[in-house]
């Protein structure tokens, strides 16, 4: 029952509109319990100190003296939207995520992402390379809440995964805080006021520092390029181009082409220029490698597609003229992807079936030269190293412009590779299909506490927390970073489950009053030592080079940096509910006189910010009766509501 009768409407104009109108006194009698020390006393590097009274009355418990004659009200409506800035590094899938929901969701947030780019993209930008296209179904790799039902095929070109990703920035108003062509060069952390310090190198050259509470590092997994460490390299004399550097203007016609690689790429790239005409290629291929068959190999046999994989014009407008079709279709995509993770599973019965299946259709492809089965045929079970199906890959391989090369390369000349057999060969265009440095620090500085850097932090493993954080860098969350990414199922719902971490960790700054919240160094530890046990059980560890366990340096080390510890859904369900103790608080001073650390300044001065408004909506005043807020249960047995049934998570 309220305290406060009904009022006449011309005293209820006369409610003040903003909080400095409020006859608030600063300073009140009011209790004060100290903060207790975090898990065991435990504070990363002995930095995230919390001021604490000299009085002795402290120490008891809160049935003592709590008064205090200066302790102060924060000022503001509860839900404290203070202003707050956040850095975004990358406009990839990641980068425009981030600019869709932080403005949606947090109020008073300043945002810049810096793309060093000229285009929107990310990967997709970079990526140009003859085949260029998604390893995974187009439908299972898409924003949840923007889908494109007209998909022109069901593995699409970089092409149009670089105008999805565009268009979706577009839509939803993310190229206005998007700086291209501007590139990051060092980021530090001051702590005593609490930000990162960003230099940024302006397309002129000309470099700027900017300064945020928040840095999120969108770079993904697969940034930074990695050329091969060859003698002689450099001396080459042809045209030289990486994947992920790709000369769009280079005619490969009647060209002596080699190809270094067999990771994704390569796959992707050897069918198309053995197509070129008059192209002779030379494929050193020195890994063994499974080549999988179509991910989406269900979804094309329930729609009748066969072995193609591009959609009908007919499929495609039923897609958009029928919704139900559209999300069946859609569902069915998602179930196939979430449905294979035992295959990731050392001797599971899945595994076995993969591993015999993918040998059939192996031996099928290379039939022309059975040999190569033997030569590309792994000691290692399906999944050890990215499983890429690579559409025409094989059937290129065993073509006659095509040598497949086993031998090692001893060096590189002006005029071509010589193996270590002797041979000299001799070629006009060097692609280089040989990847990045996956799971690394950036290449520019990064420096956390006490001058510590990135850098050093990850010189021998990326220790992480939940793939989103690091200790020691306060303020600092990366998307898709150490352990983000995924053996199957949808790298998007990964990216989405990641930024809304973090957008909820943004939120908690800004609305509990922190300074800096950072990761306790024991649960990065606890982490790593989760993914170890996990990954010991995966075929991620057996006697492979990936990618996926790259140690920062570029070669395959002890641990898998590149990969979540369990399936997509696991990802999504880990991340949904934040474990906050889980981390160390600074918290900012509450104004000149003020005693000590106020830990509940969130609490604010009495007020909602609906109840400020001008004019407030009766919608605003009483929103909790609106039915978008409602969760009605089922009458008679609430237990049997099959939406709580399909989404058993924590609430």
């Amino acid at each position: 029952m309220s305290a406060i009768p009904s009022l006449p409407e011309e005293v209820r104009r006369a409610t003040p509109v903003d909080s400095d109108a409020l006859p608030l006194e600063q300073k009140n009698q009011m209790g004060h319990v100290d903060h207790a020390e975090t898990e065991n006393g435990e504070q990363p590097n002995g930095t995230r100190q919390h001021l604490q009274t000299n009085d002795p009355k402290d120490e008891a418990n809160s049935n003592g003296d709590t008064t205090h004659s200066n302790w102060q009200l924060h000022d503001t409506p509860v839900e404290n939207q203070r202003p707050i800035k956040a850095i975004v590094i990358g406009a990839g899938y990641s980068g425009v995520y981030c600019g869709i929901r932080i403005p949606e969701r947090i109020r008073n947030c300043e945002l810049v992402i810096y793309e060093k780019n000229a285009g929107i993209g990310g990967t997709w930008f970079e990526n140009r390379y003859p085949g260029a296209a998604c390893d995974v179904p187009s439908h299972s790799y898409q924003f949840s809440f923007n889908p494109k039902p007209d998909w022109s095929s069901l593995y699409a070109p970089s092409w149009e995964i670089r105008e999805y990703i565009e268009g979706s920035a577009k839509k939803y108003g993310v190229d206005r805080f998007v700086q291209l062509e501007h590139e990051v060069k060092d980021c530090v952390w001051n702590d005593e006021e609490g930000k990162w310090h960003v230099r940024v190198r302006r397309p002129s050259g000309e470099v700027f520092e900017d300064v945020a509470e928040v840095l999120v590092s969108a770079r993904g997994l697969l940034n930074d390029k990695q050329w091969p460490e060859i003698e002689g390299f450099e001396s080459f004399e042809g045209e030289v181009m990486h994947s992920a550097a790709w000369n769009d203007g280079y005619d490969f016609r009647n060209k002596r082409i080699g190809v270094i690689g067999s990771g994704s790429s390569a796959i992707q790239i050897i069918p198309r220029l053995q197509a070129v005409e008059g192209a002779e290629l030379n494929c050193f291929i020195r890994s063994r490698t499974w080549i999988s068959p179509p991910f989406g190999q269900a979804v094309q046999d329930k729609l009748g597609m066969g072995d193609k994989f591009e959609f009908t014009e007919e499929l495609k407008q039923r897609f958009e003229r029928d919704p139900q079709a559209w999300l069946d279709f859609r569902l069915m995509v998602e179930a196939d992807a979430n449905g294979i993770h035992g295959v990731t599973l050392t001797g599971s019965p899945m595994q076995k079936a993969a591993h015999k299946a993918f040998e059939e259709g192996m031996r099928s492809r290379l039939a022309k030269k059975p040999e190569y089965f033997d030569w590309l045929k792994p000691g290692f079970a399906p999944g050890c190293r990215r499983l890429t199906p690579g559409p025409g890959f094989l059937e290129a391989l065993v073509e006659p412009n095509v040598n497949f090369i086993r031998d090692r390369i001893q060096k590189i000349t002006p005029q071509g590779i010589i193996t270590q057999d002797g041979t000299l060969h001799a070629l006009d265009v060097l692609v280089c299909a040989t990847g990045f440095y996956a799971s690394a620090a950036p290449p520019f500085r990064t420096v956390g506490l006490r001058g510590h850097t990135l850098q050093q932090h990850w010189q021998t493993r990326a220790t992480n927390y939940l793939s989103l954080a690091t200790d020691a860098f306060p303020n600092h969350f990366f998307m898709l970073g150490p352990n983000g990414g995924i053996g199957e199922g949808s790298l998007t719902m990964m990216i989405e489950s990641a930024g809304n971490y973090i957008l909820r960790a943004i939120r908690k700054l800004q609305r509990d009053n922190l300074k800096s919240m950072t990761v306790k160094p024991a649960r990065v530890r606890d982490f790593m030592r989760h993914c170890d046990a996990y990954f010991a059980r995966t075929v991620f560890m057996d006697d492979c080079n990936s990618w996926y366990r790259k140690d920062g340096r570029g070669r395959t080390g002890d641990f898998v940096t590149g990969l979540w510890p369990g399936s997509t859904l696991h990802c999504i369900e880990a991340l949904r509910s934040p474990r906050w103790e889980d981390w160390v608080y600074e918290y900012l001073p509450d104004g000149e006189g003020a005693e000590g650390v106020n830990e509940l300044a969130w609490l604010g001065n009495g007020w909602a910010v609906n109840q400020l408004k001008e004019q407030p909506t009766r919608e605003d005043l009483g929103f909790y009766l609106l039915p978008e807020f409602q969760e009605r249960p089922m009458e008679g047995r609430p237990e049997e509501n099959e939406r709580f049934a399909i989404r058993p998570w924590c609430y």
